[in-house]
């Protein structure tokens, strides 16, 4: 705990004031008219006033002299995080040629009366590939594999899998060129059901080569029910997909494969038939940050005087994976500048800079006067008179941008044959940027660690240094404890819940690249020897089934929304929990404190029955029912289909 910082001078006003009608008894006696009304009292009250504004002013010099300790240690606040999210784009049609969707496209969310959109800009270029159908074979488990191209392209009704289907058989639909983060639209026809499959929840699967193997496709619609009728099927084809020779024959291949039914899914009795499939590409999907893209924007002249400092037109800025270029114009043209940490090792003739992108000051190198009474130049001063520019820079991030999924709709770039743009998937990462308070905090950790990760609020404060897009971070011994150097560290991402105040179970989990970040920050930064894993909490799902007693003049469809509302909102692994700052990592979840979140709603007349069970939020099966729930220290507890009834009188 920092030590509380001393008031210079603790008077106030009224002390000022009473302190002041002392002073007139000692001194003039003969004035005995105290009261609000008198003139000169009006003066008092008017000078302790303005002395209360002074002592106001000096009782900052602590808080001053502490800032500036935090910035000669080198504590910056920390940039607000992007939100990060995947945007598909839609074409109007199939195109005979390769559509383009340049890096830095920008979409955002519908603009009202009140707020602006949300910008996200595009990270890498995608490129939409066309593909046709030039392969089509049948591989079943056991057996010879056959080709079904010809008889399909005479209208024929051919079997897709063997006459018995088994787990394992496929198949295998052969592009003319891979199509990559591609959307990719399959048009089948078939006149014989697959009799026994339930439409609903074939046991099927569609996969895509790539070079490391078959990759799970994800599908977007399928009309087909698993070839049970006639209609289309759009599939999300992922990255790495090339040509492959597949039974001697190359192709980009797609594959639709039988696995195993779970329990209460039945399998196919017989094998569906196709008699036509046309296959055509008609999206993709690309990276998208909460960023907008700001070029060539003049940020001034230069003085000729070292330790220079501009302000970008658009703070904050985004860290990015360019580097910032700055550039100042000479006889030559424009000449580019480098972003450094530090000036300790630069030359008088290095072009160096520093930026602060939560304020968006950019730093020239300064003079410092050295023990014999020169001055030393680090970095080198740009002529009097020289304008500098940013060439491009990013501007965002923050909460704001965790948006729901299908937000993003508006394309604020024109590229041809797009018609329809949207995020099917939130995104999430943004976090806003840190405040000074939280600095004050942060500065003595920091001075402790210098940078070396040793106890766990080390590595809790690296991690989130390495990724501020992370909400939570939990560092634990690894395993049941008794191995003092490993350390598992717990992320949670920050992730915005959908319009109904909820967050879906797979936005919980941390990205691949977060994960990342994270292992090969503190990589370099942890005691030799020790043993570190980077990976998100379990989750215990948990579901409540209450029933509620409104009162007579209480709507029962409202009180039952408001109801689950509350008990998603606490329990929440990010915003619930006692304190509301997210539930606590291996607190239990106790059914007489939902009794009392759903009791102190209004309009609850009474709670006639609160019950509690465990439940799996991968596979949605539920257990006992408990009175109390039990979690273990690396895990967090998440709400999972609550079920309220209310009844009215």
């Amino acid at each position: 705990m920092p030590l509380p910082a001393p008031h210079l001078d603790d008077r106030r006003f009224q002390q000022l004031v009473d302190e002041a009608k002392r002073f007139i008894q000692q001194r003039a006696p003969e004035w005995s008219d105290h009261n609000v009304s008198d003139p000169g009292v009006t003066l008092i009250e008017a000078f302790a006033h303005m002395t209360d504004q002074l002592l106001y002013r000096l009782n900052r010099v602590p808080d001053k002299n502490y800032l500036a300790f935090l910035d000669l240690i080198g504590v910056t606040l920390f940039p607000p995080a992007p939100a990060r999210g995947d945007v598909t784009f839609w074409l109007s049609g199939a195109q005979e040629n390769p559509v383009v969707i340049p890096a830095g496209t920008e979409v955002s969310t519908e603009r009202t009366v009140t707020d602006e959109g949300v910008v996200f800009t595009t990270v890498t270029d995608l490129a939409i590939v066309p593909g046709e159908l030039t392969r089509l074979r049948r591989h079943p488990s056991a057996g010879a594999p056959a080709d079904l191209l010809d008889p399909v392209a005479e209208g024929r009704d051919t079997a897709v899998f063997q006459e018995t289907p088994a787990v394992g058989d496929s198949l295998l639909v052969g592009l003319s060129a891979p199509v990559p983060h591609c959307a990719v639209l399959l048009e089948l026809d078939s006149r014989v059901e697959g009799v026994g499959v339930d439409p609903r929840q074939p046991p099927i699967v569609w996969e895509a080569w790539t070079g490391d193997g078959w990759t799970t496709c994800e599908v977007d619609r399928d009309e087909t029910g698993g070839l049970n009728r006639p209609g289309d099927v759009v599939l999300h084809v992922p990255g790495g997909h090339a040509s492959s020779v597949q039974g001697g024959q190359q192709a980009a291949w797609l594959r639709l494969r039988l696995v195993e039914a779970q329990a209460g899914q039945p399998f196919y009795a017989q094998s569906p038939t196709v008699r036509s499939l046309v296959v055509s590409t008609i999206g993709g999907t690309v990276a998208a940050v909460h960023a907008e893209t700001i070029t060539g924007e003049l940020i001034g002249e230069a003085e000729g005087v070292p330790g220079q400092r501009f302000v970008v037109a658009r703070p904050p800025i985004v860290a990015d994976t360019v580097p910032l270029l700055v550039e100042v114009a000479s006889g030559d043209g424009w000449v580019p500048w480098s972003e450094v940490d530090g000036f300790g090792r630069s030359e008088p003739t290095d072009r160096h800079f520093m930026v602060e992108r939560t304020s968006g000051e950019i730093t020239l190198g300064p003079a410092v006067r050295q023990a014999d009474g020169t001055l030393h130049q680090y970095g080198a001063v740009p002529a009097a008179g020289s304008r500098v520019r940013v060439r491009q820079y990013r501007s965002g991030g923050g909460r704001g941008g965790n948006v729901a999924r299908r937000a993003l709709s508006v394309l604020r770039s024109s590229i041809p044959y797009v018609s329809v743009v949207e995020n099917r998937g939130p995104a999430a990462g943004g976090v806003d940027g840190e405040t000074v308070a939280e600095a004050r905090l942060r500065g003595p950790v920091q001075l402790r660690a210098q940078d070396r990760a040793v106890t766990a609020a080390d590595y809790e404060l690296l991690a989130r240094q390495a990724a501020p897009g992370a909400a939570r971070v939990r560092a634990l011994p690894a395993g049941d404890g008794s191995d003092a150097g490993g350390v598992r560290l717990l992320v949670v991402p920050a992730v915005a819940p959908d319009e109904t105040g909820r967050i879906p179970f797979e936005d919980l989990v941390p990205s691949d690249e977060m994960l990342a970040t994270i292992a090969a920050h503190l990589d370099e930064r942890r005691p030799i020897g020790a043993r570190l894993v980077v990976e998100p909490p379990f989750y215990q799902g948990v579901t409540v089934v209450a029933r509620l007693r409104a009162r007579p003049d209480t709507s029962a469809v409202r009180l039952r929304a408001q109801a689950e509302a509350a008990l998603y909102a606490y329990l929440d692994p990010l915003r619930g929990g006692p304190d509301g700052r997210g539930w606590p990592f291996g607190r239990p979840v106790h059914a007489g404190e939902v009794f009392g979140v759903l009791q102190r709603l209004p309009g609850v007349e009474v709670v006639d029955e609160v019950r509690m069970f465990p439940a799996d939020p991968l596979t949605g099966r539920r257990g006992d029912e408990v009175s109390r729930l039990d979690l273990d220290r690396h895990a967090l507890v998440f709400s999972h289909q609550h079920q309220v009834r209310v009844e009215e009188r």
